[in-house]
Parts: structure tokens; sequence; C-alpha cells
């Protein structure tokens, strides 16, 4: 084990540098989700591959012949974990864990949501509402684009009580407002 102050790398770059098929994935999904680089995209896979890593843990503990109790502990750890924030649902299993894809993970981003609930025109305007500390997840100011939201927070974002675009009269406001309809 390492240090546990000590900041370690939470991505891993692609091994092939400059393979085609994964540079215009790549590129199509960080125009769809707003992201700045491909580091965002590498940090979703990094944790899309941790959760499946433990999914196949788990099925391989199924197929050893360990402890039962043990095995659906960390089962329930997993789902549970995944279900608070929203990334499968309720009735899911160990194989629906398996069958994640990056998209499931990068639409649980704050950036990604404050967009879907019609509080920014783009993704990238989102990024910057969030940025210049204009949105808040309930009343508390959050300016990390990449915060990953859960299921109970989801309903309680909105704009900062101080922020100028609390107010319905803001013209940028009626911009957003215009872009949705």
């Amino acid at each position: 084990m390492g240090y546990p102050g000590k900041n370690h790398k939470q991505y891993q770059s692609p091994k092939r540098r400059f393979e085609k098929g994964r540079i215009t994935d790549e590129r199509k999904i960080a125009i769809d989700f707003g992201l700045r680089n491909k580091k965002e995209i590498w940090k979703a896979t990094h944790i899309l591959r941790r959760h499946r890593q433990g999914a196949r843990n788990i099925l391989a503990m199924i197929s050893g012949g360990i402890d039962e109790e043990r095995i659906d502990d960390r089962r329930e750890e997993l789902l549970q974990h995944l279900q608070r924030y929203a990334i499968i649902g309720a009735g899911a299993t160990i194989d629906d864990v398996l069958s994640l894809t990056v998209n499931q993970i990068l639409e649980r981003r704050l950036q990604t949501i404050v967009y879907r609930k019609g509080l920014a025109r783009s993704p990238k305007q989102a990024r910057q509402l969030i940025g210049h500390g204009h949105i808040a997840i309930n009343g508390r100011r959050v300016s990390v684009p990449g915060y990953m939201v859960t299921r109970a927070e989801e309903e309680q974002i909105g704009y900062y009580q101080t922020s100028p675009l609390s107010s319905e009269s803001n013209p940028e406001r009626g911009r957003i407002n215009n872009v949705r309809a």
C-alpha cells in the first residue's frame, strides 16, 4: 500500500497513441459532453475499469467457492455504490455492471446534469457556470464540473442564491430558456 496522503494518477493513458478509431470516438464523446481534454475521458474510463474489475472479482469468487456471506457483502457493496450514483437501476445484477459504458459514467458528472436539466445552453456553458460559482447543490456552491452527482443530490441542483442567474429577470436566463423551447 502507498502512503494515503500522496496523490496518484487517476487515469491511464492509451497504449497506442495514434489509433484512429479510438481518437474519433474520444472526439465525439468530448464534444457531446463538453469535456476540456482527453484526460477527462480517461478518468471516466478508469472509474469504469475499477467497477468492472470489482464485478469480475466477485464472479471469480463465486466460481472459486469462496464464503457466500463474503460474496454477498461485496456484491451488495458494489451494486449499492453504483445505485447511489444512479449509474445502474434498482434491480441490476453483476452482469449489468460488466455491460456499463463510459457514457453512463459521464452522464453523472455535474456538468452534464446541469446541461440536461436546462440550466445552461450547452455543455460548455454548463462548465463555465459551474466554474464561475453560479451552480449550487442543496444551497452549497460547487465549482467542480467533474463532480459525480448522487441520486439524492440530483433534485437539489440549481443556481446559487447570490448568483445573478438566480433571478428570473436576468437576460441570460431568457436566452437559456429560448434555446430549450
